[in-house]
């Protein structure tokens, strides 16, 4: 017998794929790391996680949790990326900002 919420979750992390929110960042974080179905699982528990939180709270979908959330893995990923380039012998420069 299949549990249809279970369906209409990974349905919507599917859907994530195409997303431009921090959810689907997080699936194709994971989907590259560990492929489709492993990825739809993970976004499709963490769903599963956020709506039972709404649910027993009572609160209104904040997003700007994942924002932060967001900014964080970015942070880690310009730190990781600063000590393979010095490892390598370079430097990293940011480029200046238009306007």
């Amino acid at each position: 017998m299949k549990c249809h919420a279970a369906t209409a979750l990974r349905m919507a992390a599917q859907s994530l794929h195409h997303s431009k929110t921090a959810l689907g960042d997080f699936y194709r974080r994971i989907r590259a790391k560990l492929g489709a179905p492993k990825a739809i699982t993970a976004a499709a528990h963490k769903l599963a996680r956020i709506i039972f939180h709404l649910i027993s709270t009572r609160q209104e979908f904040d997003d700007s949790k994942f924002a932060a959330d967001q900014l964080r893995f970015q942070k880690r990923q310009e730190i990781k990326l600063r000590a393979k380039a010095k490892s390598m012998g370079f430097e990293l420069i940011p480029l200046e900002q238009p306007g």
